[in-house]
């Protein structure tokens, strides 16, 4: 009684749905958010006109963290003989 035997009944298959539908309210169509846009815009350019003036404190404290690893990669490690620590 798999459906699949051809034991002569005439059974009627459904057809595959062709579109399915999880809601009774229409479908909804997105549109441009010019309004949400326009205020990420503004509050991008606040935080950039706020931010501008520590700039060059970023600079200086990256270019320090810079130069303070190049020396420490540089300087000679103290070992202690038999292969241990402090």
């Amino acid at each position: 009684m798999s459906g699949d035997s051809d034991d002569g009944d005439d059974s009627v298959v459904p057809e595959p749905a062709k579109k399915v539908v999880r809601s009774v309210t229409p479908a909804y169509r997105g549109r441009p958010d010019a309004e949400m846009t326009t205020i990420g815009i503004a509050y991008f350019l606040g935080l950039v006109i706020l931010l501008i003036p520590f700039l060059p404190f970023i600079v200086v404290v990256w270019v320090i963290s810079k130069i303070t690893g190049y020396f420490a990669r540089k300087a000679p490690t103290e070992e202690l003989p038999g292969g241990g620590s402090r």
